[in-house]
């Protein structure tokens, strides 16, 4: 039986991954009494008189949203909120499981920025942080920066900021393994959606100065015609000689290549441009830019993928259960970009002595959990 059929006969059986559990007792007249009415008067009113007892006397400190509009699925892409939920419960799961976070799926039928905006103001009383999942580019960064300004709760994108700090980690790692220095790198970032944007940003951030990022129109730099906002704001900073061409172009002399776009995106005649023990992840799903096989016998010297079948597998499943553990632990307001270097800096060095074919640590490894989250609430 395949992964395909298997999947769905789980989902059948159990319609669904997740439930709710009461935390306190139900049996006697008198449990009933405490739980709900009459007792449950008394609680209303002391949130009424002070209403940060919220935090204190409901489940909003250990309780997260994760909200999608389903136009960005996995690699499924704009399949809608209905199909979209089955990953909203998966996530669920891996929240619950990996760092007891009570993460509730909400899948919105709305596509449009100013409605996805009002819709989650609306709840954040409930709540105690935002994940926002699977909303395609460029509104999702649009959502983000307006949420983020305008909540008092934390708001983390998974797609942008989660990718960015697993990829970021596992960059780390391959430089202890290669020798490499992070800040002397020459990056190229295939992909120029919500995770290449990301990513670019957070090593920037980190003082990684040589980026060129591509898109499916070439290399991005300053003038290019038909970029977006975010785009044009991106080409301020990165590509520093201005080259003009195609990612083919960038790569010649490159130690690095992150693809987050599609498979067949490099071959072995680019990886053999690039600079000796060149760094490859190629991060695509469910087929990456190159499989690993063949960028090693280009002359790769670590390889990354999205998948779970090679080693080094980049998924941000490693880092979103810690994240938001630390910021529900220290009651964080809002992720800065020092949170998400220390939360980087924190799962890269879960791993020892790393090698060619471990950068990371494996998704079940809880020990990530852990020290991302301690890194959060220590910033």
């Amino acid at each position: 039986m395949d992964i395909k059929k298997k999947s769905i006969d789980l989902h059948k059986k159990n319609r669904g991954k997740i439930e709710i559990k009461s935390k306190a007792p139900l049996k006697t007249p008198e449990d009933l009494s405490m739980a709900y009415t009459p007792g449950v008067g008394a609680v209303c009113m002391e949130i009424h008189k002070k209403p940060k007892m919220t935090w204190e006397l409901t489940n909003r400190a250990n309780q997260v949203a994760i909200v999608t509009d389903g136009t960005a699925i996995l690699g499924l892409g704009n399949i809608g909120p209905e199909a979209g939920m089955p990953v909203m419960e998966g996530k669920s799961a891996i929240f619950k499981d990996f760092a007891d976070v009570d993460a509730i799926p909400l899948a919105i039928n709305t596509t449009d920025v100013d409605e996805i905006i009002k819709f989650v103001k609306q709840i954040e009383p409930s709540f105690g942080g935002i994940n926002l999942e699977d909303i395609s580019a460029p509104r999702c960064f649009d959502i983000l920066e307006r949420l983020e300004k305008e909540l008092d709760i934390p708001v983390f994108h998974d797609d942008q900021d989660g990718t960015a700090i697993v990829t970021m980690a596992a960059l780390i790692n391959a430089c202890r393994v290669t020798g490499k220095v992070m800040k002397e790198l020459k990056v190229v970032v295939n992909g120029a959606g919500a995770a290449g944007i990301s990513i670019t940003r957070l090593l920037m951030s980190f003082g990684v100065k040589d980026i060129i990022l591509c898109d499916s129109q070439g290399i991005i730099y300053g003038g290019r015609r038909e970029l977006n906002k975010y785009k044009k704001e991106i080409a301020k900073k990165t590509n520093r000689k201005k080259m003009k061409g195609w990612k083919e172009d960038a790569l010649v002399g490159a130690d690095v290549f992150i693809g987050v776009s599609k498979s067949k995106q490099l071959n072995k005649k680019m990886i053999q441009s690039m600079n000796d023990n060149p760094i490859i992840f190629a991060m695509a799903n469910p087929e990456p830019e190159i499989f690993p096989e063949e960028a090693y016998n280009a002359g790769a010297a670590v390889v990354g993928t999205g998948r779970s079948d090679f080693p080094n597998q980049i998924n941000n499943a490693l880092v979103f259960p810690g994240i938001f553990r630390g910021l529900l632990d220290a009651r964080v307001k809002q992720v800065t970009e020092k949170m998400k270097i220390s939360a980087a800096t924190a799962l890269a060095y879960t791993v020892k002595k790393p090698t060619k074919n471990k950068i990371l640590p494996k998704v079940t490894d809880k020990n990530a959990v852990k020290a991302i989250a301690g890194a959060i609430s220590k910033k």
